[in-house]
């Protein structure tokens, strides 16, 4: 399987599947976006949704060309939705969890309900991204943007997983993986990049599979081959790196969003660690980065 480059082949490998659609399981559609990324996804044929709305409830316009493939839950308020698509996907009813018009918190209470929800005991739920970057010439996938403040090394382990196991799903045999930091050197200056070394150590054990892991090193390094060159540093995974594994939220949440601002990168994320990808958009998220989530998800958690 060739590696997917782009958010188009994404899709293209969807379609290509022959397979049902992923089912998936949206919570609270009432927003626009949301449900055109829903229906872009049903006119593709990809996905079959069920819809968990607030009473009273129906098939929002957008979607009723689509109402063979659709199916309207009607809950009492936005919480009970929640609840009921968390229930679903955890009776194999749905593959797929993604966020609509409902907060954060609210969702992620159902989702992290140590007996009904989604994680399993003593289990790590961290976000995945995965960005679009112009004059890059393949995906670049990165965590944790968004959930974990500061990750401990049983944490920052488990990232390294779910990476790997991504990046995998999207026909990267063997990914290349950087550390990130501001150094290229371990000190005990920076605690972090002492875990980096165990991280390091136990890629090139096996742990992960076929993986390259290195670091730590900063991102201009790790993504350009004349960087890597000047410092004298030799990895393969220099200038070449298919995800950035960054210290902590604040690092890797400013490099997102200074790219998506000022760079013109496209983003899809998901949530990882859960018994299935989580899709939790932003607020501020178009049709379009939702839809890129959905797909990514749609493609890593088929189960």
């Amino acid at each position: 399987m060739s590696p997917i480059r782009n958010f188009d082949a994404m899709v293209t490998r969807l379609l290509s599947q022959a397979s049902a659609p992923v089912r998936v399981a949206v919570v609270c559609p009432d927003d626009e976006a949301t449900v055109e990324a829903v229906a872009r996804g049903l006119s593709l044929g990809i996905i079959a949704c069920r819809l968990y709305c607030k009473a009273p409830a129906s098939l929002p316009a957008a979607l009723r060309d689509y109402a063979a493939s659709c199916t309207v839950v009607e809950c009492a308020d936005a919480d009970e939705a929640a609840r009921a698509a968390v229930a679903d996907v955890r009776e194999c009813r749905a593959d797929v969890l993604m966020k609509g018009l409902i907060n954060t918190d609210n969702l992620l209470r159902a989702v992290l309900d140590k007996q009904h929800g989604l994680l399993p005991p003593g289990g790590v739920m961290s976000h995945l991204t995965v960005m679009q970057v112009p004059g890059y010439d393949k995906l670049l996938f990165m965590s944790d943007v968004a959930v974990i403040p500061f990750p401990t090394a049983v944490q920052r382990a488990a990232m390294v997983g779910y990476v790997a196991d991504a990046c995998r799903a999207l026909g990267i045999e063997r990914p290349r993986m950087a550390l990130v930091h501001c150094t290229e050197k371990t000190s005990p200056k920076f605690p972090v990049t002492l875990g980096y070394a165990d991280i390091v150590a136990r890629a090139a054990a096996g742990e992960w599979g076929d993986v390259a892991v290195a670091g730590p090193m900063d991102v201009k390094t790790a993504c350009d081959s004349h960087s890597a060159r000047v410092k004298g540093l030799t990895s393969e995974v220099c200038g070449h790196a298919d995800a950035l594994i960054f210290p902590d939220i604040e690092a890797g949440n400013v490099f997102y969003k200074t790219m998506t601002c000022f760079a013109g990168a496209e983003t899809a994320g998901v949530l990882t660690g859960t018994m299935a990808p989580v899709v939790v958009p932003s607020r501020s998220d178009d049709a379009g980065s939702k839809f890129a989530s959905l797909a990514l998800a749609a493609l890593t958690g088929r189960r």
